[in-house]
């Protein structure tokens, strides 16, 4: 039986939210909007040292559907884009718009991090203590991934200290339970798991899913069919 996956219709969403994060991150806009709205003070919510987008560099953790889509999205802005997949050649990066970098050198190098792997045994905690005693003080980590790619414990530690950023669109576990400290860090920002498919960009999905039907019965063939080699490799 033949299968589809709509993986790269979900994938557009998905990107869309990181490059708003990405933007919103380098600002440090997040964290003015809370300390303003907790203080009511404007001088003292304003962002302090080095902000804004130029000249930063981005760190893509992985060149899934999703992690391509970002480095597309980031070529219009004054960004250098830095990319780590094992998967992945130098050529193939350079064609991407994104420079090939070993994992700690991409944490070490990076404003903001963003995580586009998939879940599997391999990628279980990637993101754990020594990785995030890498990244640069004030630098942010997106995941908009899997949870379990992320040690939980680990980044709850580095947030306490205040040295680092999260912005979180899943967690490990998910939900988070009542009282998680998550919810109260002041460099913790969390979303719902709302980065994906919903509301108006679910018509997306019924589009290619229609597209990809049409296409089966007038070809016999599918844009994004799955086949046996991709199962160790998506998640």
């Amino acid at each position: 039986m033949p299968v589809s996956s709509a993986a790269g219709a979900n994938a557009v969403p998905v990107a869309e939210y990181t490059l708003a994060t990405i933007l919103l991150s380098a600002g440090d806009v997040l964290r003015s909007a809370r300390d303003f709205t907790r203080t009511h003070d404007m001088i003292a919510a304003r962002p302090r040292g080095g902000v804004g987008a130029f000249g930063i560099t981005v760190g893509v953790v992985g060149a899934s559907r999703i992690g391509r889509r970002v480095i597309e999205l980031l070529q219009p802005f004054d960004i250098r884009c830095v990319v780590f997949d094992p998967s992945l050649d130098a050529a193939s990066a350079s064609a991407l718009g994104a420079e090939l970098v070993s994992l700690p050198e991409l944490l070490t190098r990076s404003q903001v991090v963003t995580i586009h792997a998939p879940a599997l045994p391999e990628t279980f905690r990637m993101i754990g203590r020594d990785e995030l005693a890498l990244m640069a003080d004030g630098a942010t980590l997106i995941n908009t991934a899997r949870g379990s790619l992320v040690d939980t414990d680990a980044l709850v530690a580095e947030l306490a200290t205040d040295r680092l950023r999260a912005v979180l669109d899943v967690t490990d576990p998910e939900p988070l339970p009542p009282g998680h400290p998550l919810f109260s860090l002041p460099g913790a920002t969390l979303t719902p798991h709302i980065a994906g498919s919903i509301g108006n960009e679910l018509r997306r999905l019924g589009h290619h899913v229609v597209a990809e039907v049409e296409r089966f019965v007038r070809t016999g063939d599918l844009a994004d069919e799955v086949t046996s080699p991709d199962l160790a490799r998506i998640a």
